[in-house]
Parts: structure tokens; sequence; C-alpha cells
């Protein structure tokens, strides 16, 4: 449920375009920034009664993390719902979580679903990331690896880590695609480089056994001290067992990329 709110989006339609409008939308905005929750609500509230779609969303957030006032799903949910039926996708994607989670509505993955696909259709990478959750479970829709396949690569191409990861384990395993180790590596890579943790851990793996990638136990080595480093539990674990089949000089080397990998914020490790 955490990871879905902290998700939660505000996409500007521009859908009422009149000065005054864009000003007090901006006001509230710089308001909501500062956490001067009074101010935001008030602005967003103006606009958002008169029709206003990013205002509308805007104050479905508020409800929803109980910003200047008290939490309320369900006042969330008629506001994302009044923004969404105007096309608002930051409205349409957040109306969806709170649908698959369950949260001011009754949990619903078919409206989940229908929401999501919306946004994703607008070119929200998390929705289209949910969309692939939903076809490779088969929440709310047909189970389809396909599907799943082709919406964990939209949201890919858009720089979602966690769509890259979920594609890398896609070509891994041989799931509506077929079985490539070297794609699937190439997507664990651009997730890695992200600061995708889990990715960092499979960064470790593959190089330890060679999967879609030429075995080499310093890198392996490498990437379970980063995994380590940023609190993995077994990380240390694996990390000491591989250094019983290195020499001093590769341990050190590991340690120096290591370091280099962390300065760099894991590019081109």
């Amino acid at each position: 449920m955490r990871k879905l709110l902290s998700a939660m989006v505000v996409v500007f339609s521009m859908g009422m375009t009149g000065t005054v409008f864009a000003q007090d939308l901006q006001k509230g905005l710089k308001a909501y920034e500062e956490k001067d929750y009074a101010t935001a609500l008030k602005e967003f509230r103006f606009l958002a009664e008169r029709g206003h779609a990013d205002a509308q969303t805007s104050l479905g957030v508020m409800y929803t993390y109980g910003q200047g006032v008290v939490q309320d799903y369900k006042e969330a949910v008629i506001w994302y719902r009044k923004a969404a039926e105007q096309g608002n996708a930051g409205a349409q994607y957040n109306l969806g979580n709170l649908y698959n989670i369950g949260l001011g509505v009754t949990q619903d993955y078919k409206a989940a679903f229908a929401w999501y696909r919306k946004a994703a259709e607008r070119g929200i990478s998390d929705a289209q990331f949910n969309l692939g959750e939903m076809f490779r479970e088969g929440n709310g829709v047909v189970q389809d690896y396909k599907e799943a396949v082709i919406w964990y690569r939209k949201a890919a191409e858009q720089g979602n880590a966690g769509a890259q990861r979920n594609l890398g384990n896609m070509y891994n395993i041989g799931l509506g695609v077929t079985q490539d180790y070297k794609a699937a590596f190439a997507w664990y890579r651009k997730a890695a480089e992200q600061g995708h943790a889990n990715s960092h851990v499979i960064m470790a793996v593959s190089y330890e056994e060679g999967r879609g990638v030429i075995q080499d136990n310093v890198y392996a080595h490498m990437w379970w001290n980063i995994s380590a480093s940023n609190g993995n539990e077994n990380a240390s674990k694996y990390r000491n067992e591989i250094a019983k089949k290195m020499t001093a000089a590769e341990i050190a080397k590991a340690q120096e990329l290591a370091r280099e990998c962390v300065k760099k914020n894991y590019k081109g490790c």
C-alpha cells in the first residue's frame, strides 16, 4: 500500500487556461511545495469547485495524505473521479491506485485496471508498469504475459526502473518473450544504473553465474559490496563467499570499482 500511495501524481491537463485560474493554480502549487497547506487547500478548492481538473487532482492528493485536512480517502476518491472523468491522467492513475488497494472504495481490480489503462494510454509510466503487473498476475484481467511485456516495455523505455527490472525478469524466465539472458541483463543494468536496489543484487548474481554476461567474480563482488552497503542483509554473506575464490589483488580491484561506481551514482559501472 505504501508503494502505491507514494506514487500518487498530479498531471496538468491545462484544461482551464484563463490567466486568473492559472495564477491561482500556481499560487496553490507554490504554497503546497512550501508546505503551506492551508493556502494550498484554499486555492485548490476554489478552482476544483469550478471544474479545474488539475486542482481537483491536487485536492485529491491532499485528502489522500491528510495535508491541511483530515485524511479522508472517500473524499479523495470524489475529487479524483471528477478530474479523471475530464481526462486528467494523474487523477486516473491515482483513482486506479485507490481501487487497487481498496481505500475509499471497495477493492475492485477490474475498476483499477480500467483507470490504469486510461492513464497508461496517456503516457503515465507508473500506470503502464501497473498494467504490466496486472496482466502478469491476472488481476482484473485475463493473465497475458505478452501484454505484460508490452506494458512493461512502454514504462521501461520511459525510464521506469521497476519496469526495467520486471522486463528483465520476463526475458530471464521467457514469459511473453523468447528467453534471452543477454536482453535480461541489459534491462537489469538499466534499472541498476538508476539505483534500483533489487537490480543491484541481480547484477551480482548475473556476474557470479555468467548469465547474460561473461562470468566475472570481480564485478560480482563489486555488486554484492554495493548491495551490502545499501542495507541488503544477505549481500555481505555472498560477498564474503565469493571473496574466498578471489586473490587479494582481485578483491582490492573489486572494492575500488565499487567505490567508483557509487561516486558515479551507479552509471557506467
